[in-house]
């Protein structure tokens, strides 16, 4: 029998493995940065043509390489960072896999001109596809310069799968941002198509913040600083008032290595508890540095998922922080003892005179056993409520026994029968053949307005609202990108939108019909929710769209409804082509029959 097992070429090879490191173009920006940073670069340029598709090209003013590591660094598993496998628990830099450059060389163009200082000429070594076509003496100054044309030109599916322009940039821009913010020493630069977007200076972390996300931000952070035996925490938070309905501004990074953990994020989020708005989420900047032994980031191959040893411990010191700095800014409520009290309590005296006790009337002569009836009158709201109680009840229980003559709508009720009940701001219930049926409140109002926005996307027909006052902010670049992704569709929708700057827009109207009445906190929410529905491949555009711009529209938990607004979402939810389920396929109703309430009373 003939062998069947084989051993790939390394051209394949290199193709499977870029799978896992090379994702999309900003893959290959977080990879050629973190290489400059470990090079020692003082000042990075990113220049970015059409979104990475067209060119990747990263400069820096680092070390650069001789000629020899500069072939060999496109070898598999060449790396200058480890020899052994204990230098994994002791690591500093930023990639010691050795996988990047081999990776990136095998599914693009690649052009690598780098020069030493020692040196009077540099080299250029120019890679298609894992295939070297050219290395030869060049002229460059010190560092190195890697230019990534056509990415994944020899994978057309891969290609194919790329997003569009706006959404690809706003993934660099992401990459850019996390690695800028772990290096306030270093200058920075990224420009796309020739615009820059932006253009970051040497100095600190507050001043690294302010120019990443601009000078509106300042006024928002609040320092945070601990120092312990397991883990060392520095960094800024945001204030609550000032929180937003989008991800964007929540960072963690461990000896300056960007770092996702989801953990860590709800010890800081439950540090705001009870102070932060609803569905707010805060923003932070915090950097923790910890033994490089007690950490492993050898879990992943973009190196972003990291496993402490006590994150147990880690976890509470890290929420004690966050509320020790926020109380420490007032905004935690906190008792002082130390000042004086600020309510004048009087200390009696022979001078003082004893407050009389107050008068009361009371009658000596009544008997509750003598059968009088009492002069005592009832304000006339508590006779209005029993009286009111007392028929909503009567109405309830009629509907619950009541039968329907129609075996097909065994839910139907009639319209002069119909009573609801708000449960905790919710939920409203209201009784039908079977029992009782609840509903959600925000969700019916979600698979409403879906309904109707995707009308309008299908349609193109807008329902708008104009502003007697226009709001202007300034977004962060990538939510920017977002709504420049999705600008044709908000159009349609209603949303007029002027942009009057970087990454700064004017609202001059929105759709109407909407729950939020702050239109810029109704795009926050829709720029969120947008990000969430892109994971689900078997939406469209519009679709997309429209549920983000339901959810965000929608009328939140905690609102109360009165009956006429009961009655009406009601209406509009059986209106609907599909009532049981929201955008998202959550359910929207929930059905109670007799027999189960019935089965809680025996």
């Amino acid at each position: 029998m003939a062998d069947v097992i084989k051993l790939l070429p390394d051209s394949v090879a290199n193709q499977i493995a870029a799978g896992e490191v090379i994702q999309r173009p900003a893959s290959v920006v977080k990879e050629l940065m973190e290489n400059s940073v470990d090079a020692g670069g003082t000042n990075i340029r990113v220049i970015i043509k059409d979104s990475g598709k067209t060119l990747i090209q990263v400069i820096d003013d680092g070390g650069g390489m001789s000629e020899t590591d500069a072939r060999l660094s496109f070898e598999r598993h060449a790396t200058s960072k480890i020899t052994t496998a204990q230098d994994l628990f002791a690591l500093t830099t930023k990639g010691f896999r050795g996988e990047a450059l081999a990776s990136i060389a095998a599914v693009a163009m690649v052009e690598l001109k780098t020069r030493k200082a020692e040196s009077d000429t540099g080299i250029v070594v120019v890679i298609s596809g894992s295939k070297v076509e050219t290395q030869e003496p060049c002229s460059c100054p010190v560092g190195s310069s890697f230019s990534v044309k056509n990415l994944f030109f020899n994978i057309p599916a891969r290609r194919k799968f790329l997003k569009s322009d706006n959404t690809e940039i706003r993934h660099i821009v992401n990459e850019f941002q996390k690695i800028v913010l772990a290096h306030p020493d270093i200058k920075f630069s990224l420009h796309h198509n020739d615009n820059e977007i932006y253009n970051l200076i040497s100095g600190n972390i507050r001043q690294r913040i302010v120019g990443v996300f601009g000078k509106q931000i300042n006024q928002d952070l609040i320092t945070i600083e601990t120092d312990t035996s397991l883990i060392n925490i520095k960094g800024f938070i945001g204030k609550p008032e000032n929180a937003r309905r989008t991800y964007g501004e929540q960072f963690f990074f461990v000896n300056n290595r960007f770092m996702k953990h989801p953990y860590f994020h709800k010890a800081v989020v439950e540090a705001y508890q009870n102070i932060l708005p609803s569905e707010a989420i805060p923003s932070y900047f915090i950097f923790l540095e910890a033994d490089p032994a007690s950490i492993d980031i050898n879990i992943h191959p973009t190196k972003t998922e990291i496993k402490f040893e006590d994150e147990r411990s880690i976890w509470q010191i890290l929420m004690a922080s966050v509320r020790e700095a926020l109380g420490r800014f007032n905004i935690v409520p906190s008792l002082d003892f130390e000042n004086e009290a600020l309510i004048d309590i009087p200390v009696r005296s022979s001078s003082n005179h004893m407050p009389e006790p107050p008068n009361i009337e009371i009658n000596t002569r009544y008997n509750p056993f003598s059968g009088e009836e009492r002069t005592y009158e009832r304000p006339g709201f508590v006779e209005r409520f029993e009286k009111e109680n007392s028929a909503n009840w009567d109405k309830l229980y009629s509907a619950l026994e009541k039968e329907n003559e129609n075996p097909a709508h065994p839910e139907k009720i009639r319209e002069s029968e119909r009573k609801f009940f708000q449960i905790k701001s919710k939920y409203f219930v209201c009784p039908v053949i079977s029992g009782l049926m609840v509903i959600d409140q925000k969700r019916a109002h979600e698979r409403i307005l879906y309904e109707r926005f995707l009308e309008c996307l299908s349609n193109d027909r807008a329902v708008s609202q104009t502003d007697m006052f226009p709001i202007t902010a300034e977004l962060n670049p990538s939510d920017y990108f977002i709504l420049k992704e999705i600008e044709k569709e908000l159009e349609l929708l209603g949303f007029s939108i002027h942009h009057s700057g970087k990454n700064k827009i004017t609202i001059n109207g929105r759709p109407s019909g909407g729950g939020a009445s702050d239109p810029l906190e109704m795009l926050e929410i829709l720029i969120e929710e947008y990000k969430t529905t892109q994971a689900d491949p078997s939406a469209g555009a519009k679709e997309k769209v429209a549920s983000a711009m339901a959810s965000a529209s929608a009328i939140p938990y905690g609102k109360v409804l009165i009956q006429s607004e009961m009655e009406d979402l009601f209406d509009s939810l059986f209106a609907c082509k599909s009532p049981n389920f929201s955008p998202k396929g959550r359910p929207v109703i929930v059905i109670t029959t007799l027999d189960e309430i019935d089965k809680k009373f025996k």
